[in-house]
């Protein structure tokens, strides 16, 4: 499946796998979307997700503040919650 990040409002969206096999992809994908002063980015159509998420998050968070914007990520999976926990940075996530 190929995964999507596309604009919807205020808002990006991402849908589809989030994995080493596509992570470097989505991250440019995502980042040339960057728009205003604040990115909100909502997961909730993530249907897979490993370790690269969690790297493209940090990625998509440290673009965001080079350009001082801030960054939010809306309805993570459980999974992908688990793995920001494992990692230790979900302050990072949630304050973002």
């Amino acid at each position: 499946m190929t995964t999507i990040v596309r604009r919807e409002g205020g808002e990006l969206s991402v849908e589809g796998s989030i994995t080493i096999d596509n992570v470097v992809s989505v991250v440019a994908n995502g980042v040339a979307l960057f728009d205003g002063a604040e990115v909100i980015i909502d997961l909730g159509r993530v249907t897979e997700a490993d370790s690269a998420a969690v790297s493209l998050m940090l990625e998509w968070r440290r673009e965001a503040a080079r350009h001082h914007r801030k960054i939010r990520f809306l309805n993570m999976s459980r999974n992908l919650q688990s793995l920001v926990q494992l990692y230790g940075v979900s302050e990072l996530m949630s304050g973002a």
